[in-house]
Protein backbone atom coordinates (compact mmCIF):
# COMPACT_ATOMS: atom_id res chain seq x y z
CA UNK A 1 0.00 0.00 0.00
CA UNK A 2 1.33 3.40 -0.99
CA UNK A 3 0.22 6.60 0.70
CA UNK A 4 0.45 9.95 -1.04
CA UNK A 5 0.25 13.29 0.75
CA UNK A 6 -0.18 16.50 -1.22
CA UNK A 7 0.69 19.95 0.05
CA UNK A 8 1.27 23.45 -1.24
CA UNK A 9 -2.22 24.44 -2.29
CA UNK A 10 -3.84 27.73 -1.35
CA UNK A 11 -5.26 31.00 -2.55
CA UNK A 12 -3.28 32.94 -5.14
CA UNK A 13 -4.01 35.92 -7.37
CA UNK A 14 -4.17 35.54 -11.15
CA UNK A 15 -0.66 35.56 -12.59
CA UNK A 16 0.80 34.17 -9.39
CA UNK A 17 2.64 30.93 -8.71
CA UNK A 18 2.35 27.90 -6.46
CA UNK A 19 4.37 24.74 -6.05
CA UNK A 20 2.55 21.57 -5.11
CA UNK A 21 4.34 18.65 -3.49
CA UNK A 22 3.36 14.99 -3.35
CA UNK A 23 5.22 12.91 -0.80
CA UNK A 24 5.01 9.15 -1.28
CA UNK A 25 5.42 6.45 1.35
CA UNK A 26 6.69 4.15 -1.39
CA UNK A 27 9.62 4.38 -3.73
CA UNK A 28 8.65 6.56 -6.70
CA UNK A 29 11.52 5.05 -8.69
CA UNK A 30 9.43 1.87 -8.82
CA UNK A 31 6.35 3.73 -10.08
CA UNK A 32 5.68 3.47 -13.80
CA UNK A 33 4.37 7.00 -13.66
CA UNK A 34 3.52 9.78 -11.21
CA UNK A 35 0.89 12.32 -12.12
CA UNK A 36 -1.10 15.34 -11.09
CA UNK A 37 -4.82 15.50 -11.79
CA UNK A 38 -7.39 18.14 -10.98
CA UNK A 39 -11.11 18.36 -10.49
CA UNK A 40 -13.09 21.57 -10.59
CA UNK A 41 -16.65 21.80 -9.19
CA UNK A 42 -19.10 20.11 -11.54
CA UNK A 43 -16.36 18.72 -13.75
CA UNK A 44 -14.64 15.37 -14.11
CA UNK A 45 -11.17 14.73 -12.80
CA UNK A 46 -8.59 15.10 -15.54
CA UNK A 47 -4.86 14.77 -16.11
CA UNK A 48 -2.76 17.89 -15.63
CA UNK A 49 0.74 16.45 -15.94
CA UNK A 50 2.60 13.20 -15.52
CA UNK A 51 6.17 11.97 -15.45
CA UNK A 52 7.30 8.43 -16.17
CA UNK A 53 10.06 6.36 -14.62
CA UNK A 54 12.31 7.39 -17.49
CA UNK A 55 11.55 11.08 -17.00
CA UNK A 56 9.22 11.54 -19.95
CA UNK A 57 6.68 14.25 -19.23
CA UNK A 58 3.21 14.92 -20.55
CA UNK A 59 0.94 17.93 -20.03
CA UNK A 60 -2.61 18.79 -20.83
CA UNK A 61 -2.73 21.53 -23.47
CA UNK A 62 -4.13 24.21 -21.16
CA UNK A 63 -1.09 24.17 -18.86
CA UNK A 64 1.74 23.73 -21.37
CA UNK A 65 4.37 26.41 -20.90
CA UNK A 66 3.02 27.36 -17.47
CA UNK A 67 3.27 24.19 -15.34
CA UNK A 68 6.28 21.94 -14.79
CA UNK A 69 6.26 18.49 -13.22
CA UNK A 70 9.43 17.17 -11.63
CA UNK A 71 10.53 14.45 -9.23
CA UNK A 72 13.09 14.00 -6.47
CA UNK A 73 13.68 10.27 -6.23
CA UNK A 74 15.77 10.58 -3.07
CA UNK A 75 12.87 12.27 -1.28
CA UNK A 76 10.16 10.17 -2.96
CA UNK A 77 8.45 13.41 -3.84
CA UNK A 78 6.88 14.76 -7.00
CA UNK A 79 6.35 18.46 -7.59
CA UNK A 80 4.11 20.59 -9.76
CA UNK A 81 5.38 24.12 -10.31
CA UNK A 82 2.49 26.27 -11.46
CA UNK A 83 3.20 29.70 -12.91
CA UNK A 84 0.99 32.33 -14.55
CA UNK A 85 -2.02 30.91 -12.78
CA UNK A 86 -5.48 31.64 -14.14
CA UNK A 87 -8.91 31.52 -12.48
CA UNK A 88 -9.71 28.46 -14.60
CA UNK A 89 -6.88 26.59 -12.84
CA UNK A 90 -9.00 26.62 -9.68
CA UNK A 91 -9.59 23.01 -8.63
CA UNK A 92 -8.67 20.31 -6.18
CA UNK A 93 -5.34 18.88 -7.29
CA UNK A 94 -4.66 15.19 -6.75
CA UNK A 95 -1.46 13.21 -6.94
CA UNK A 96 -1.51 9.73 -8.47
CA UNK A 97 1.04 6.94 -8.48
CA UNK A 98 0.78 4.18 -11.09
CA UNK A 99 2.52 0.92 -10.37
CA UNK A 100 2.66 -2.19 -12.53
CA UNK A 101 4.06 -5.59 -11.71
CA UNK A 102 3.67 -9.16 -12.87
CA UNK A 103 0.48 -9.25 -10.79
CA UNK A 104 -1.15 -6.30 -12.51
CA UNK A 105 -1.35 -2.52 -12.21
CA UNK A 106 -2.60 -0.33 -9.36
CA UNK A 107 -3.40 3.35 -8.97
CA UNK A 108 -2.84 5.14 -5.68
CA UNK A 109 -4.35 8.55 -5.00
CA UNK A 110 -3.73 11.28 -2.49
CA UNK A 111 -6.46 13.19 -0.67
CA UNK A 112 -6.05 16.31 -2.77
CA UNK A 113 -5.11 19.92 -2.15
CA UNK A 114 -7.24 22.93 -3.02
CA UNK A 115 -5.90 25.55 -5.40
CA UNK A 116 -7.93 28.73 -5.74
CA UNK A 117 -6.94 31.44 -8.21
CA UNK A 118 -8.86 34.62 -7.52
CA UNK A 119 -8.37 38.33 -7.06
Amino acid sequence: QVQLVESGGGLVQPGGSLRLSCASSGSIIRANAMGWYRQAPGKERGLVAQITTWGRTEYTDSVKGRFTISRDNAKNTVYLQMNSLKPEDTAVYYCKAFYCSAHGCTDYWGQGTQVTVSS
